[in-house]
C-alpha cells in the first residue's frame, strides 16, 4: 500500500525545491552571450549578490557545486607550501580541508566534538601558539548540514582578534545564506563561498565566491592561481571573463528570479520564516525524544541550525526503515546521515523554497513512520509544532 501518489516532499538539505517561477525563468530560449540583455543580466546578478553577502567585496560566480567554490576560494589566495587551520564541527569544514590538501596547501584540523559548535576559545589558543605566523587562513563553515550546528561567526572573529593573528576568515556559507544572517563585512570575514543549490532555492550547478580587501590583497601574490577559478582574470572588462568562457545562462535566468523572490520576501523576512520553522521541527523532535529512541544530534538548543536538524537513533536503531518508509509509503524524502553519522542519523531540512504546511507535512509523515517502523517515540510532536507555529504567527 502507498500513499505516495501526489506531489513529493523533498526534505533533504540540498538541492532543496525550487519554486516553480525559477523553473519557468529557465524554460527559454538561449541568447548571444556577447550581446545587450545577457550582459544586462550579469551586470543585476553582480549588483545584487553582495546584497545578499551583506558585502562591500566583490563577488565570482562559477558554473561548480560547492566544491569548486571551495577550490576556487583556496587558489585564489594560497600558495602551495602554506598552511591553514580547519575548524572540524562536522563534515564540511574537515572536506574543505581535504580540497586544500589535493591542491597543496597542509591543512591543520582543530578538532571538535561533532554534537558541538567550534569553540572560540580553543581556537584563540592555537592561534597564539602560532606565533611565527605560519597559518595563513582559518576555515570555518556557518552551517554544517552533516552535524547539523552552527557556527557563531562573529565570535570566532572575534577570538582571532583576540590572539592578534592575521589569518584570512574564510566561510562556508552554503547551507546559512539566504537563511540566517550572514554579516560578511560586520564580522570580518575575508572570503566566503556559497552555492545555488540551498537557500537560494536554485538548482544546483552555479557556486560564489565573495572576496574582501584583504582577501583580495593576498590573491595578488597567490601562488595557486590557475586560468578558470582566477579573480583577476574574472575582473577584466570583456563579459566572457566574467564566466571564463560561455555564461551558465539558463543557470543565471534562474538565479534572475530566485534572487528577485528573496529581495521581494525581503532578506529578514526570510530569515524569520527560516528561524520559525527551524524551531517548530525542534520543538516535535524534542517530544519524540522524550521515550530516548532518538534525540538531537547537537547538544547545545543554542548551537542547532535554521536550515537543518540532524537527529541521530539511539543504539540498536537504524534510521534506513524510517526513511525507506516515508519516502516509499507517504513520498517525503528525509536526508540521509553523513560522515561519522551514516547509518546512525536522518535529517530534515527547512531551508530555501520551504513554508508552514511543507514542514508540518513533513512532521506528520515522520511521525507516522516512526510509529509505522516501531521507533520508541513521544507522540505529540506535530502537535507541538503546531502549537508553536499558532503562537509565533497568531491571527
Amino acid at each position: 500500500m502507498t500513499l505516495s501518489s501526489g506531489r513529493e516532499f523533498l526534505s533533504i538539505p540540498g538541492p532543496t525545491t525550487v519554486p516553480d517561477d525559477v523553473l519557468n525563468a529557465m524554460h527559454r530560449a538561449s541568447v548571444d552571450i556577447y550581446a545587450g540583455s545577457l550582459i544586462e543580466l550579469t551586470a543585476s546578478l553582480f549588483r545584487d549578490l553582495p546584497r545578499v553577502f551583506r558585502t562591500e567585496g566583490d563577488c565570482y560566480v562559477y558554473a561548480a557545486n560547492g566544491h569548486g567554490a571551495w577550490e576556487a576560494a583556496l587558489t585564489n589566495v594560497l600558495s602551495r607550501g602554506d598552511k591553514i587551520l580547519v575548524c572540524e564541527s562536522g563534515r564540511f569544514a574537515v572536506g574543505w580541508g581535504e580540497t586544500a590538501g589535493v591542491v597543496g596547501v597542509a591543512a591543520e584540523v582543530l578538532p571538535c566534538d561533532w554534537r558541538r559548535a567550534v569553540d572560540p576559545a580553543a581556537l584563540e589558543a592555537r592561534l597564539r601558539e602560532d606565533t611565527a605566523g605560519e597559518i595563513k587562513a582559518v576555515m570555518v563553515v556557518q552551517i554544517d548540514t552533516a552535524s547539523g550546528v552552527h557556527n557563531d561567526i562573529a565570535a570566532i572573529r572575534r577570538a582571532m582578534d583576540g590572539a592578534g593573528h592575521n589569518a584570512l576568515l574564510m566561510v562556508d556559507v552554503i547551507a546559512s545564506l539566504g537563511c540566517v544572517p550572514f554579516e560578511m563585512d560586520a564580522w570580518g570575514v575575508d572570503v566566503a563561498v556559497a552555492g545555488s543549490q540551498k537557500g537560494l532555492m536554485m538548482v544546483p550547478g552555479l557556486s560564489f565566491n565573495a572576496a574582501g580587501p584583504k582577501a583580495k590583497r593576498a590573491n595578488e601574490t597567490a601562488g595557486l592561481r590557475t586560468r578558470y577559478w582566477d579573480w583577476q582574470f574574472r575582473d577584466g572588462d570583456e563579459h566572457y571573463q566574467k564566466y571564463c568562457g560561455t555564461a551558465p545562462e539558463h543557470m543565471m535566468f534562474g538565479l534572475r528570479k530566485s534572487l528577485d523572490l528573496l529581495f521581494e520576501e525581503g532578506l529578514e523576512s526570510a530569515q524569520t520564516r527560516h528561524r520559525l520553522l527551524a524551531e517548530a521541527t525542534r520543538r516535535a523532535v524534542d517530544v519524540w525524544s522524550r521515550a530516548r529512541g532518538l534525540d538531537f544530534n547537537i547538544s547545545e538548543p543554542a548551537e542547532r541550525a535554521d536550515s537543518v536538524t540532524t537527529i541521530v537513533m539511539a543504539d540498536g536503531h537504524n534510521p534506513q526503515p524510517l526513511r525507506d518508509y516515508c519516502q516509499q509509503t507517504c513520498g517525503v524524502v528525509l536526508g540521509t546521515g553523513l560522515g561519522a553519522l551514516t547509518g546512525r542519523a536522518f535529517r530534515i531540512a527547512h531551508m530555501g523554497h520551504v513554508n508552514a504546511p511543507m514542514i508540518l507535512g513533513t512532521l506528520s509523515v515522520v511521525e507516522m513512520g516512526l510509529a509505522a517502523t516501531g521507533i520508541p517515540h513521544e507522540k505529540g510532536g506535530v502537535q507541538a509544532a503546531i502549537d508553536y507555529l499558532a503562537g509565533a504567527a497568531p491571527a
